[in-house]
């Protein structure tokens, strides 16, 4: 399982939003809720699953500006991909978590 920490960037939009093509990606993604699971946040878009279907899924979210007639999208992508053991996205948080909750002593490890 990986995770993906993605970002589309519409390039040439006619107003600095683009509310509607962060909202289209979404859609986009709700297409693939049974392979992957997904969360957006205030910057990018996280989204955890087998690394093939990720790639598949990241082709898919970065044509959807080309589809409303822009000329150029960058897309920025990070892959977090741990094979020594499963980490999902709420295991990660869980961790920072149980690490929060230690005393401010504590060293790291």
């Amino acid at each position: 399982m990986a995770i993906v920490d993605v970002t589309v960037i519409p390039i040439g939009t006619e107003t600095p939003s683009v509310s509607q093509y962060v909202a289209e990606i979404q859609n986009v993604l709700s297409s693939y809720e049974d392979k992957i699971t997904y969360e957006l946040t205030p910057m990018s878009t996280l989204i955890e699953g087998e690394l093939p279907i990720l790639f598949e899924v990241i082709q898919a979210i970065h044509e959807v500006p080309f589809k409303h007639g822009l000329k150029r999208v960058a897309t920025n992508i990070r892959i977090d991909d741990r094979r020594d053991k499963e980490s999902t996205m709420q295991s990660k948080r869980a961790s920072v978590e149980a690490r929060m909750k230690q005393q401010p002593n504590d060293s790291i490890e």
